[in-house]
């Protein structure tokens, strides 16, 4: 079974920075596209980014294109969504997804595993 594990979530000002990280216990991780989904209060998951598993390509959500970057450490079973410019609708609990030789898609129903989410929330 391929475990996710969020961090890096927490209490930050408008205008500033946060690093979420996700571990994955998988000795393929290399094999996995990641993505990057949120959940606000009030509505559906959302996608955010996506990193492909061959070649690294990347995809933005337009909300936060020019804000997030998404990359990886295949060394490190790791992925990060680095978050600047940080706004009140930001905030949310933001989760990581797994998607095995996945193609980028911005659909939740495409990854095949999760992670149990991490909280941001962005004060104004």
């Amino acid at each position: 079974q391929v475990q996710l594990v969020e961090s890096g979530g927490g209490l930050v000002q408008a205008g500033h920075s946060l690093r979420l990280s996700c571990v994955v216990s998988s000795s393929t991780f290399r094999q996995y596209t990641m993505g990057w989904f949120r959940e606000a209060p009030g509505k559906d998951r959302a996608f955010v980014p996506s990193i492909r598993w061959s070649g690294g390509d990347t995809y933005y959500a337009d909300s936060v294109k020019g804000r997030f970057t998404i990359s990886r450490d295949n060394n490190k079973n790791t992925v990060y969504l680095q978050m600047n410019n940080l706004k009140p609708e930001d905030t949310a609990v933001y989760f990581c997804a797994a998607a095995l030789y996945g193609a980028i898609t911005l659909s939740e129903f495409a990854y095949n595993y999760w992670g149990e989410g991490t909280q941001v929330t962005v004060s104004s």
